[in-house]
């Protein structure tokens, strides 16, 4: 029987951040990659919702206790010692302290450790007896950008040549939309013909709040896509998303004048290059990660000066050379990330970690 990997996908529910995207690709990506593996994931204990095109295509078992739930690590334990792979992935923070098995583990950021102040203290000790002791005896350790590899090992003890950095990738869906693609969005979403985009979570880090300070100066108004919780902070001239169907993400990104990104802190910043794809400009933050993974092929800005945000949102919106300028540089940036290209160097690490 071929060896089986186990793949976590515990956190995958609702609207889907970038761990669960990630954990996502790898499983579609994976099983063709490498028949002489078995590949099953873990999933939450009511399910994976309904997703589409990015539906892993193996057996995916239930956890007994959710993601982060105060039960998590003994039912992961349990849930382990009973499926018994050969290889578990632990696909983000949550790793499994209590099983002693052979382990690869992916950390996103260090944005837990750097701004703990954001997440409360609970977050600081979970890291330092779980996190931490687990890491360091793990097969492999995978980040997804030098910033985010450089940060935790830092924080987290553990040396940086320990760290295999592979980037995320951006799906093939992701391509400048038709003109019909643009109409059917619009329609859908009830979308103004002009507006610029933001996408992602009420966390502070995230610095929605900047935007909604400049919300009703700008040219054409704001969409967000951010989750519940930070529209009460933005004018009714923000039109404000919940969950959005996987199929119309990538109209409603390429349908968008700029996407704005003022995040303090991104392991990676997955819309920027997903955004870059579909053939938006970016305006993103001077900060974490975003410099290295945008390459120069979006405008970087002071995520603490929201005048200057405003500015050149304004700019951008008004100058189609510019626009185009932006565009075109990050058409040819998003084209050096690619979720098959992910898949087979964490492959590579899979089969070193079971030799």
């Amino acid at each position: 029987m071929p060896p089986r990997v186990l793949i976590d996908l515990r956190m995958v529910a609702g609207r889907l951040h970038g761990i669960a995207r990630y954990a996502l690709e790898l499983s579609r990506q994976l099983p063709a990659l490498a028949p002489e593996l078995r590949f099953e994931g873990l999933g939450p204990p009511g399910g994976l919702p309904a997703l589409g095109p990015l539906e892993p295509p193996f057996e995916v078992h239930r956890a007994p206790a959710g993601f982060l739930a105060p039960l998590e690590q003994p039912a992961l334990a349990v849930a382990l010692r009973r499926l018994r792979p050969a290889l578990f992935h632990a696909t983000s923070f949550s790793v499994p302290l209590l099983w002693r098995g052979p382990l690869v583990a992916t950390l996103h950021d260090a944005a837990h450790l750097v701004r703990s102040a954001d997440f409360g203290p609970l977050t600081a000790i979970y890291y330092r007896a779980v996190v931490r002791p687990v890491v360091r005896r793990a097969r492999a350790l995978l980040t997804v950008s030098g910033f985010a590899r450089t940060e935790l090992a830092a924080r987290l003890g553990v040396p940086e040549r320990r760290w295999t950095v592979i980037p995320p990738g951006v799906d093939p869906r992701f391509r400048p939309p038709t003109a019909e693609e643009q109409l059917q969005v619009r329609a859908r979403l009830g979308l103004p013909a002009r507006y610029l985009l933001a996408v992602g979570n009420p966390k502070p880090h995230k610095n929605l709040a900047l935007l909604a300070r400049i919300a009703a100066r700008l040219p054409v108004p704001l969409v967000l896509l951010a989750g519940e919780g930070p529209e009460r902070l933005f004018p009714r001239t923000t039109r404000v998303l919940g969950a959005v169907d996987e199929s119309l993400l990538p109209a409603l990104y390429g349908s968008a004048e700029a996407l704005l990104l003022p995040s303090r802190h991104e392991g990676f910043g997955l819309p920027a290059i997903e955004a870059m794809a579909t053939g938006t400009p970016v305006l993103a933050a001077r900060a974490g990660a975003l410099p290295e993974v945008t390459g120069g092929a979006a405008e970087l800005l002071d995520p603490d000066d929201p005048e200057a945000w405003l500015a050149a949102a304004s700019t951008l919106v008004q100058s189609p050379r510019l626009r185009a300028r932006w565009i075109s540089a990050g058409t040819e940036r998003a084209r050096a990330f690619g979720w098959e290209r992910c898949a087979r160097s964490t492959l590579e690490v899979y089969r070193s970690a079971l030799a």
